[in-house]
């Protein structure tokens, strides 16, 4: 007897199908990976089988099985026997899924307490954030979600999902968010918990790395229906379905290029020299970039790679002047006079750096306006020349952000900090939060652009696969220092550092 069964399942919100006839088995001990794009319908059908759609969200038609018992319409109060204690949830947001009032330690102890596991309660707490590789276990148990890294509070949530030990984990995107090194601690537990106590997974993704590496079985969902499914090696070997080909030629992780060699130039775009930046925590004060120097050539891709807390975001805020540096200084060529116009910042959420209520026309024309740039003719001809650019239909001029999806949006973040026609963008993070089919269009066009354009691209990521493919050199950062430079070729193939080595090896094989 399979662990769950889901037969046919079929969803709306609202009356509007999102997902047609989904059928799955995982067998005990099972990793199935489901993959797709936003608006696939892999979320949907996690979400339903443990019972947490939202409120306009409904199931149809169809069954879910959990072993021998029907579940598919069970009552929120029944079905919380089932969560936590048979399927855990891992969500995808821990920004969102933590009450920012509470303490960490009381809310894993709170799904503990639930299932009325009431001893050792404290301990069995710190046991669990020590397994998840959450350092100082015991100070973390007494701090709130805002007090913890964006990685750091993703391992909570996994910490309460495997709390009961349940017999399935759903992990929904579970390491989107999370460098390297921990998402391979991460995965690692969860095979351990697989081997040790027979759990299955369920894993939902769009991480094609991720779901090739740690899977037995993949299910490839478009538009609410599976495109195919079957042992991991065989879709990998020879997709049957055009769309499970493109999903596999535009993963970073499994579709390998040349290394860019950079050009031949000696003009310098960033000039980093001797940077410091220190934060008062508590009494003393905390050195988070210590000592950093780098240059990024003119028309290159520099990326600044490491774990989160390495100082990469405070070194890319410090040299886009959102910061200043305790001590040391940046240099960016041509920007002696209007800093602001020759330096500009792409954020990784465009969701939250657009505002709501402009048009997607005012979003991109704003920097135009602050720096008094042109007349309000030449500036509304220059937006529809950067949304062309961008490659958005015209038509987003007169929508607002909640009305474009991610890779959209982030195309107007960019059309916007091209506005001013900067000498250097500075990418945080900019392509993480993305499909893979987005994530390769966003990642052509920034290349397409550089050409075009010269640009110099200053590339703060945790995601080595993608560095790999856009960046012509690479600093390697830890607990605030650069460990390693060099070319991206040079790092990738003969890295000189333990933690350089330690991070390549935690990405999958066909990246390094």
């Amino acid at each position: 007897m399979s662990l769950l069964e889901v037969r046919d399942l079929r969803v709306s919100y609202g009356g509007r199908p999102a997902v047609r006839g989904v059928s799955i088995t995982v067998e005990p001990g099972e990793v199935v990976a489901v993959v797709g794009e936003s608006g696939s319908g892999k979320t949907t059908t996690a979400h339903s089988i443990i019972g947490l759609l939202p409120q306009n969200g409904h199931v149809d038609a169809g069954q879910i099985l959990l072993g021998s018992a029907d579940i598919t319409r069970w009552s929120a109060r029944r079905m919380r026997s089932v969560r936590g204690a048979q399927i855990g949830l891992v969500p995808q947001d821990p920004s969102n899924s933590l009450d920012p009032v509470k303490t960490i330690g009381s809310q894993i102890g709170e799904v503990l307490r639930i299932h009325k596991q009431r001893t050792a309660v404290k301990e069995r707490v710190i046991e669990l954030l020590h397994r998840v590789g959450i350092p100082d276990p015991e100070l973390r148990a007494g701090q709130y979600p805002h007090e913890l890294s964006g990685g750091m509070r993703q391992r909570v949530l996994i910490a309460s999902a495997i709390a009961l030990r349940p017999q399935l984990i759903i992990p929904d995107e579970p390491t989107s968010a999370l460098d390297v090194t921990v998402q391979r601690r991460i995965l690692d537990l969860i095979d351990d918990l697989r081997q040790e106590f027979g759990t299955a997974v369920l894993l939902v993704t769009h991480d094609l790395g991720v779901a090739a590496s740690r899977s037995d079985r993949l299910v490839v969902m478009k538009d609410g229906v599976i495109e195919e499914q079957g042992q991991t090696p065989s879709v990998l070997a020879a997709p049957r379905a055009e769309y499970t080909g493109r999903l596999l030629r535009d993963a970073p992780a499994l579709s390998v290029r040349d290394f860019l060699v950079p050009p031949e130039t000696a003009e310098l775009a960033i000039e980093a020299r001797d940077l410091v930046k220190e934060f008062r925590v508590g009494r003393k004060p905390f050195r988070a970039v210590d000592g950093v120097s780098f240059e990024v050539r003119r028309g290159t891709t520099h990326a600044l790679v490491g774990e989160s807390g390495s100082g990469k975001t405070t070194t890319a805020r410090m040299v886009a002047r959102f910061a200043e540096p305790t001590s040391g200084t940046v240099t960016v060529a041509g920007a002696e006079t209007g800093f602001r116009r020759h330096v500009q910042l792409v954020y990784q959420n465009p969701f939250g750096s657009l505002d709501p209520r402009q048009t997607i026309a005012q979003i991109v024309e704003e920097p135009l306006r602050n720096f008094k740039l042109g007349d309000g003719a030449a500036r509304r001809t220059r937006v529809k020349e950067l949304i062309d650019r961008v490659a958005l239909p015209a038509d987003v001029l007169t929508r607002r952000p909640r009305e474009l999806s991610g890779g959209q949006r982030q195309r107007v973040a960019i059309a916007r900090a091209l506005a001013v026609d900067p000498a250097v963008v500075v990418l945080d993070e900019a392509v993480s939060a993305l499909d893979v089919t987005v994530q390769a269009q966003i990642l052509d066009l920034l290349a397409e652009l550089q050409r075009d354009l010269g640009l110099s691209y200053l590339f703060i990521s945790h995601d080595l696969a993608v560095v790999r493919q856009i960046s012509h050199t690479v600093s390697v950062m830890n607990k605030g220092r650069i460990v390693e430079f060099g070319t991206t070729r040079r790092v990738f193939t003969d890295p000189r550092h333990d933690y350089t080595r330690e991070l390549l090896a935690a990405i999958p094989e066909a990246v390094r």
